[in-house]
């Protein structure tokens, strides 16, 4: 590390990356503790590569600097790969500022997220400038979106294969030229993810994606796939409409509703794709939020659980996609083929709204939640009924 990269990283305030501490205790239990618990929070933390300026006065950024020969990068690496399951990468490098030597440990970034305390099994993270425990859906979503574990086919506590619709297994096995027959097919469901078996009583339960796209009652194990639609429209005083069951037939029913409610002159394929978008990619371990379409004259707001995945390479943001096991399965069994395209769907929605009003994409971390701001009806009709429409 250079000098002018700790000189950018002494301009900043401490944040959920960036961490300026006095010294470090690595020979007491209780100073271990302390340094695995920082570091496992800025891992477990959003963004990039993150930083321990050691040598630092944490408010005030005096520079005091490092003079412990002991401090070296085996010493940390050993108290941090001993205490932290996975072990977290990290290295120590020195540098010397203003003619005091500071220590820097760079904590890397990894799919193996997130990390957690061997010895409390806590998991931590950053807020602000502080380290704090993760919740439970904070924990779940990051699992999620990790190589190291699939949320779609986690099993459902007390679910029963009996609400699978057998019709739509066979023809999905069918359309990936599956042989199968009543001897094979539990084996098949299973290997595919739709079902589990618990080894410890033998009985079959569903998995969450073999609810969402294959059950016909999977409100029941998964009560936060729904959909709220709050229509302000025409004459309609905030009618709420709810729409639930498998992902494809909420699909097909939200299309029927939208292309009914919304004027002609609208884009209404548009706002079909922001829906179907929140439906396949939505954040599902989040439990206690659903998919929200509101329709009004000023704007149409699609609001979906679960912010954007972020991953980053040579400093650039990029975006993934969550839920790819569901995704298979729709495109899959979608027989009018409308999840086939290759136009981006960001691109599609900022296309078809070019010269009549500007279109926002919320990503809220803090919240988790990801929005579609589209302009209103009242920009494309001129029915005095859906221009004033609030």
């Amino acid at each position: 590390m250079d000098v002018r990269k700790v000189k950018t990283l002494l301009k900043k305030e401490e944040g959920t990356k960036l961490d300026f501490k006095r010294e470090i205790d690595i020979y007491s239990e209780s100073g271990k503790k302390e340094l695995a618990k920082d570091v496992c929070a800025i891992a477990n933390s959003r963004g990039g590569r993150g930083y321990i300026i050691i040598g630092v006065e944490d408010k005030s950024k005096d520079i005091v600097g490092v003079y412990d020969e002991r401090l070296v990068e085996e010493k940390i690496q050993q108290i941090i790969s001993s205490r932290c399951e996975p072990p977290i990468p990290v290295s120590l490098e020195f540098v010397n500022y203003k003619g005091k030597r500071l220590g820097v440990i760079i904590i890397y970034t990894s799919e193996q997220r997130p990390y957690q305390i061997r010895e409390n099994g806590a998991f931590y993270v950053r807020r602000g400038s502080t380290t704090d425990t993760m919740r439970r859906d904070e924990i779940i979503s990051m699992f999620s979106s990790s190589l190291s574990f699939n949320i779609e086919i986690t099993p459902l506590i007390n679910s029963s294969t009996k609400s699978l619709m057998t019709p739509r297994i066979y023809r999905y096995f069918k359309l990936k030229g599956f042989e199968f027959n009543t001897s094979n097919l539990e084996e098949l469901m299973e290997d595919a993810g739709i079902i589990y078996t618990n080894k410890d009583s033998g009985r079959k339960l569903l998995t969450l994606g073999g609810a969402l796209i294959f059950s016909n009652i999977p409100s029941i194990y998964v009560p936060q796939n729904m959909i709220k639609i709050i229509n302000k429209l025409g004459n309609k005083k905030n009618e709420v409409i709810i729409i639930e069951g498998n992902l494809l037939n909420m699909i097909n029913k939200s299309e029927e509703i939208l292309l009914k409610i919304l004027p002609k002159e609208y884009p209404k394929k548009t706002v079909i794709e922001a829906v179907n978008n929140a439906i396949i990619y939505r954040d599902y371990s989040i439990y206690n939020k659903f998919i929200e379409v509101i329709l009004s004259g000023k704007s149409v707001v699609i609001s979906s659980p679960g912010c954007l995945l972020k991953t980053f390479d040579s400093g650039k943001v990029l975006y993934g996609k969550r839920n790819m096991w569901l995704y298979e399965k729709i495109i899959t069994l979608d027989d009018r083929g409308r999840f086939l395209k290759r136009t981006s769907g960001f691109a599609i929605i900022k296309k078809s709204f070019r010269k009549k009003g500007k279109v926002h994409f919320i990503n809220d971390e803090e919240k988790n939640l990801f929005k579609v701001v589209l302009p209103g009806v009242r920009n494309f009709t001129n029915n005095l009924l859906f221009k004033n429409s609030e």
